[in-house]
């Protein structure tokens, strides 16, 4: 009787993860002359996305010469201060399109369009689409300068493979890339889940694991849980040759009593379904405790049905006849590398008994509204039920609001949704459009700006739960130049900047040389001009604008001699 009422919520279907897929063999080359030593490497937890290709090691150096890894066109050069940074496209007759990002620059050609087209549109970041007859290249053929550019931390060179046609990034490491690895990957703890009740309610039960003979277990053979249907989670480490860098697993499968009953593999994961890392993995113990658990069970409002193939409980173990049952993990890595987990498994017959709450589904509208607070959680928002609680304390010094828990921060949104909040106190009229509403995840804040909603409510998209309240910002970006005013620069290649907001973010800046504009480049916070054409021997003024996500305007005048 019991299982028939977990069906509903544990739904039907065999999903398959289906065979290795028969990419092309030996068509791209390295995209370095160096060797491949990977950094990182595609279906990487990262927060809020998977890793989408890999991170060749460019030896802590910028620079290096950057390669076509097969014949095509240049069909796409980005440039942004996040992501990718200096990133290109080459599309390729095959059917398949590579990337390569972080770079510094492109080879002359490119570099010179580029630069035009800022110019043209006064803007630094684009995103341009070419066709095929602007930039044919042939493989090998050098294409740019490997750097350090976007949200990249350290120099190396970001390289995908994708379908042409569906633009999901594919594995890299399938297309027989030159890249040498005997290691076998390293899981390093299991944990148990309760699938009749939420991820979200409480930690799991997490095991260590260490090597005894071929394989790795628990300190105890047999293990009890109090989950009748039981997930598994798995903590792996893989490595590859010459690199010490941690890196992803391919494939993982579960079996019990020797019968599959899920299994992962990490391949063809597009942009447009990436955040479901959050849903595949552990959020809750992510943020709680730093570490990545990957699931090998699928959760109700998880959409990457193709990575998976498992049983008709998503993956879950039915447990409920007690017995001991033998558990079994195989786990491979992109080169066929293989380690296993076993150990036992039995029901302890003490079912956990469900909390009162307000409880919202997945695959529902949530509609939350209270005095002070309402938002709506629409049909894709949620990968669990939640227990959803509302909290509320005194506002601080120059808020204009109580401090509202919305959930709890270990808790993932997929999208943003529009949180409305109340002042308790009277905002002056000056400053209703600096309104900003105040994120705390109980470590770091970061500002949204608010909109009035009308009837006293203040709006702002926000993609997470956690503590919110109203503030006024009315303090302008800072601008603070990296060389001293009236400087002598004609030995210096570039002028550099720093950029910040104190509540909010940099929407807009402006950078104008003796009044027209020149190319501000943008890494982050960072903020440089290199020299150019534009700029010629003699006396110079460089005014530079910026504004905020209230439209809070900083000016800042700099001369110097070039």
């Amino acid at each position: 009787m019991l299982l028939c009422c977990i069906l509903p919520y544990l739904g039907y279907g065999q999903k398959d993860a289906g065979d290795k897929p028969n990419y092309p063999q030996n068509y791209f080359r390295n995209p370095l002359n160096i060797p491949i030593l990977l950094a990182g490497n595609f279906g990487e937890c990262r927060p809020g996305h998977f890793h989408s290709g890999i991170d060749i090691k460019t030896n802590g150096r910028e620079n290096l010469p950057v390669y076509a890894a097969a014949d095509g066109y240049i069909s796409r050069i980005k440039t942004e201060p996040g992501g990718f940074g200096h990133a290109l496209y080459i599309t390729h007759p095959n059917g398949y399109t590579t990337l390569y990002a972080h770079l510094n620059k492109y080879t002359g050609p490119v570099q010179e369009y580029l630069r035009q087209q800022q110019y043209e549109q006064e803007q630094w970041n684009l995103d341009l689409q070419l066709p095929p007859t602007k930039f044919p290249v042939k493989k090998g053929q050098q294409i740019a300068w490997s750097g350090n550019t976007g949200a990249s931390t350290a120099p190396h060179l970001h390289f995908e493979i994708r379908n042409s046609q569906t633009e999901h990034p594919l594995n890299p490491e399938l297309f027989s890339l030159p890249v040498t690895d005997h290691i076998s990957p390293v899981p390093t703890c299991v944990a148990i889940y309760d699938l009749l009740h939420s991820i979200y309610n409480g930690p799991p039960e997490e095991y260590k694991l260490h090597k005894k003979g071929a394989s790795y277990v628990p300190a105890k053979d047999t293990l009890q849980t109090d989950a009748l249907i039981a997930g598994i989670g798995l903590q792996v480490n893989d490595y590859m040759n010459g690199s010490h860098n941690t890196l992803a697993f391919y494939t993982a499968k579960l079996y019990k009593d020797d019968k599959e009953e899920c299994t992962v593999r990490l391949d063809d994961i597009g942009y447009d379904e990436t955040r479901y890392v959050n849903a595949y993995a552990d959020y809750s113990t992510k943020v709680l405790k730093g570490y990545w658990i990957q699931c090998l069970f699928e959760l109700q409002g998880n959409k990457l049905d193709h990575i998976y193939r498992q049983n008709w409980l998503r993956g879950g173990l039915d447990l409920k006849d007690s017995a001991v049952h033998k558990i079994r993990i195989e786990v491979t890595d992109d080169k066929g590398n293989e380690s296993g987990v076993s150990f036992y498994l039995r029901y302890s017959g003490k079912a956990v008994k469900d909390t009162l709450c307000n409880v919202f589904h997945p695959g529902d509208a949530n509609l939350f509204e209270h005095p002070n607070v309402k938002f709506t959680l629409g049909d894709s928002m949620l990968y669990d039920n939640i227990c959803f609680k509302l909290k509320s304390s005194p506002g601080g010094a120059g808020s204009y609001s109580d401090k509202y828990l919305v959930g709890t921060p270990n808790i993932p949104a997929h999208k943003y949704y529009d949180l409305y909040i109340k002042p308790n106190k009277p905002i002056p009229f000056a400053l209703r459009d600096k309104v900003a509403m105040i994120y705390w995840d109980g470590k770091n804040e970061e500002g949204h700006a608010a909109k009035d909603a009308g009837a006293g409510w203040y709006m702002a998209a926000v993609r997470d739960f956690g503590t919110f309240y109203l503030a006024a910002d009315t303090v302008a970006p800072v601008i603070v130049p990296q060389q001293k005013e009236g400087s002598n620069l004609a030995k210096a290649s570039r002028m550099s900047f720093t950029i910040k907001d104190a509540v909010t973010y940099i929407k807009t800046y402006r950078a104008e040389l003796d009044g027209k504009w020149v190319c501000l480049e943008r890494h982050r916070d960072n903020y440089f001009y290199e020299f150019d054409e534009h700029c010629s021997k003699g006396k110079h003024e460089l005014i530079i604008k910026a504004s905020d996500g209230n439209n809070n305007e900083q000016t800042l005048q700099f001369t110097f001699t070039k």
